[in-house]
């Protein structure tokens, strides 16, 4: 794999730091500016839809300048906007800061994703996009614990800091390391955007966010089903969450390694397995030694999705990729949301901690669905060309008999 992508996968790890560990440090923030913690989550909540409108946003914006510039503005505004969070002398202002480096978000993985599976052979472009996706799950093991630790310890704002300077040594490797690829050629705004009536497209991007969400409708409620079911202690959670980092990174590289040989096939068992250990989680959760199984399995199961899913969709955006490969990632953040939604609304209606489990089965469940019907509008799609291809020797080889 070549050097250029570690410096997106720096880039990705700065990103997924940034994106979780405010999650371990809203009490911090909300006692330092004298607000409540529900007014604190306002700060995931901004980060999320920023990341939803941003990527369509500053995709397009980047249109007109080559991949590797966009990247490196991108990391400017990442820099920028935790540098905000660092010295907010106001909730107003931190709250801005998190939607500015959240405008970089999705746009960076969509164009990295273009990026890194052009620096490949074609057999080798969903492990390569695989291995930028690494830093973001890297991030969820290493860089969201010792952030909550540092600024726990030390000062959110000193986290903050941190995350900034990876953002600096980011944009140094991607300046440094990244070539600067020619844009396609006739490669216009109205291309990307055609790219939105492909069925198989949207069908993909359906599938991120149905399988995806199962994934988050489980994490999002693992604290009180792991205290209150499961019986762990709270400071617990911690290494729990360490656990379902682990089997994203595992998973990311299998589902990077398999999706090269067989995309399909890997988003069949991939998405089947997480609705079935999904729907096993209401019973395993139940015990602490099968729960901290069902966790990790949950992590290597979802982000497995993750490789295949984003090569689907640059390989049925054909040669206008960009715009459709942010949105998607902007399909992840709204399969998150949707999921943590109506996780929500099940332990509201009385139905228990565990509840969220069977909404993710469901929705992966729903999501296999979709690949399977995917997979065959492909196949009848390509059926007549076939036909033709058949015939065309055929009609040769009578020729020349007569």
């Amino acid at each position: 794999m070549p050097l250029a992508l570690l410096a997106l996968a720096i880039g990705a790890f700065g990103i997924g730091t940034t994106e979780f560990v405010i999650m371990g440090l809203l009490p911090e923030v909300a006692a330092d500016f004298g607000v409540s913690i529900p007014t604190a989550g306002f700060l995931v909540t901004g980060y999320a839809l920023g990341v939803m409108f941003g990527a369509p946003l500053m995709t397009v914006l980047g249109t007109k300048i080559s991949r590797k510039r966009m990247l490196m503005l991108l990391m400017g505004l990442f820099i920028a906007g935790n540098l905000l969070s660092a010295l907010a002398p106001a909730f107003g202002v931190m709250l801005a800061g998190r939607v500015i480096a959240s405008l970089a978000h999705g746009a960076f993985f969509g164009i990295g994703s273009v990026v890194a599976a052009d620096l490949v052979a074609p057999d080798r472009k969903a492990g390569a996009i695989a291995m930028m996706f690494t830093g973001l799950t890297v991030a969820n093991v290493v860089g969201v614990p010792l952030g909550t630790l540092v600024g726990q310890s030390v000062g959110w704002r000193v986290t903050f800091g941190i995350v900034a300077a990876l953002g600096v040594v980011g944009l140094a490797g991607i300046a440094k390391l990244v070539p600067d690829l020619p844009k396609p050629e006739g490669v216009h705004l109205r291309h990307e955007l055609a790219a939105f009536k492909n069925a198989q497209v949207l069908l993909a991007m359906a599938m991120t966010v149905l399988g995806f969400g199962g994934v988050f409708a489980a994490i999002t409620y693992i604290a009180p089903m792991m205290t209150h079911v499961a019986g762990f202690a709270d400071g617990s959670v911690t290494w729990l969450l360490v656990l379902f980092g682990l089997g994203m990174v595992g998973g990311n590289l299998i589902g990077g390694k398999y999706a090269d040989r067989a995309l399909m096939p890997m988003l069949y068992v991939s998405l089947g397995a997480l609705a079935v250990v999904l729907a096993l989680f209401t019973l395993t959760a139940h015990n602490k030694v099968l729960a901290a199984v069902t966790i990790a399995l949950i992590g290597a199961l979802g982000f497995a999705t993750v490789p295949p899913l984003q090569k689907r969709v640059l390989d049925q955006a054909h040669g206008a990729p960009t715009l459709a490969s942010a949105v998607n990632i902007g399909a992840f953040n709204l399969g998150n949301a949707l999921s943590a939604w109506l996780g929500g609304l099940v332990i509201a209606g009385g139905l228990g901690y565990t509840a969220p489990n069977w909404v993710g089965a469901i929705l992966a469940a729903t999501a296999l669905v979709l690949a399977v019907l995917s997979a065959a509008l492909e196949r009848r799609e390509s059926a007549p060309s076939a036909v033709v291809a058949g015939a065309v020797p055929a009609e040769r080889q009578s020729a020349v008999h007569h």
